[in-house]
């Protein structure tokens, strides 16, 4: 039996795929396994029988990922899952910047008491006119599960689209609007685009990627719309360039001090995620990703550890190991496997930075014994007997 423990409240189309197997608990230290949407996880102290942390979304700022790989836990999440919502709410940030629709909506509220409204409304809707993005040229910083959705919608909208993503992979690229023009650096994004969207994750180098200089060297009057992380954008520089004119228009899924009170941006309260079918098809994947892994050891879509799947086991036995990536760690588990004639039937071993995961297929159940050996070996953070 395993014990899975919310932190937040999950989907119940989520939840209803364990089986008899799956026990939900409220007691955090004897959980095998965590489910998190939003949760701050930074100070928790990690229970001891803790296998996997499944973050239902993207984003795995809120989790403590190097402290969770040294202690041997898995941390997933859900890339994809929450795609369309995302991309669904870029498109509305863009048109929604375009139009003034939120400073016209605002001026209507703070006109409804007047008996004369459709006579001021026929006045002064001239102060909120804006312009079609049909023509338009729309700059997209990250083609994958977001962007490139977002570059091809724009397409058919009539936009010219521009699109930069050094790592974008093959089935990215594949499904891409074939009038998309692929560009070789943020800089000719900056240069020829009248929109800019933001789809990348952060790393060190997209960290306020859109600072002075960045926007120095953009359009005047260009608008940005940032639904991906909060730190891509330099909030000071945002405010000065806002203020100056030359940015139009700054649409936030991100509100923080700066921003909630920055003239010129439109702060939406992290919505990105926040529909019903995103909220669904994230908690599904999560719960299926925590299956497979309590149940079969199979690693997909970590964020600390590599991907690694071999199926159902079909042998007598199955054995995983959490370690760090030392070399000839390999050689050291098969010499222990088989110094008690267990045979290996199938192996696999991958490496993340300072973190590697094998699978081991046995022609026996791996003795007591074979696993304290394992355990002793250095570098070995986690021993599993999945089967």
């Amino acid at each position: 039996m395993f014990h899975i423990h919310c932190l937040n409240k999950i989907s119940p189309k989520g939840m209803a795929l364990l089986t008899e197997s799956y026990e939900k608990t409220d007691a955090l230290e004897s959980t095998d396994a965590i489910l998190v949407r939003s949760a701050d996880m930074h100070e928790m102290a990690l229970p001891q029988n803790l296998l996997a942390v499944a973050r239902a979304g993207a984003g795995v700022n809120n989790i403590p990922l190097t402290s969770c790989a040294e202690a041997g836990v898995v941390v997933f999440n859900t890339p994809g899952a929450n795609a369309n919502s995302v991309m669904e709410l870029s498109l509305c940030g863009m048109l929604l910047s375009s139009r003034d629709v939120v400073g016209g909506i605002n001026w209507v509220q703070s006109i409804k008491g007047s008996s004369e409204i459709a006579r001021l409304v026929e006045k002064g809707k001239s102060q909120f006119a804006g312009h079609e993005i049909r023509g338009k040229n729309l700059g997209v910083i990250g083609l994958g599960a977001v962007g490139g959705p977002l570059a091809n919608a724009a397409r058919s909208l009539g936009m010219n689209v521009y699109g930069f993503d050094p790592f974008i992979s093959i089935e990215a690229a594949w499904h891409l609007d074939s009038h998309i023009a692929r560009v070789n650096s943020r800089e000719e994004i900056y240069a020829k685009c009248d929109v800019i969207s933001l789809h990348t994750p952060l790393l060190e180098d997209t960290r306020k990627m859109i600072n002075a200089e960045a926007i120095s060297k953009m359009k005047d009057g260009v608008i940005i719309l940032n639904f991906a992380r909060d730190l891509l954008v330099d909030d000071d520089a945002m405010a000065e360039a806002l203020a100056s004119g030359k940015v139009a228009r700054y649409v936030t899924d991100f509100p923080n001090e700066k921003t909630a009170n920055m003239p010129g941006c439109i702060a939406i309260p992290h919505l990105g995620a926040s529909t019903e079918e995103s909220e669904d098809n994230c908690a599904k994947m999560a719960v299926q990703e925590l299956m497979d892994y309590l149940e079969n050891g199979n690693i997909k879509n970590s964020v600390n550890y590599p991907n690694c799947d071999m199926g159902i086991c079909r042998a007598e036995g199955r054995i995983t190991l959490l370690h760090r990536n030392i070399p000839n760690s390999l050689g050291r588990f098969t010499a222990a496997i088989a110094s008690e004639n267990i045979n290996i039937d199938g192996l696999m071993n991958k490496s993340r930075g300072e973190f590697a995961y094998t699978m081991l297929d046995l022609d026996h159940h791996p003795s007591a014994e074979v696993v304290e050996n394992l355990k002793k070996i250095d570098g070995v953070l986690r021993v599993r007997i999945i089967k």
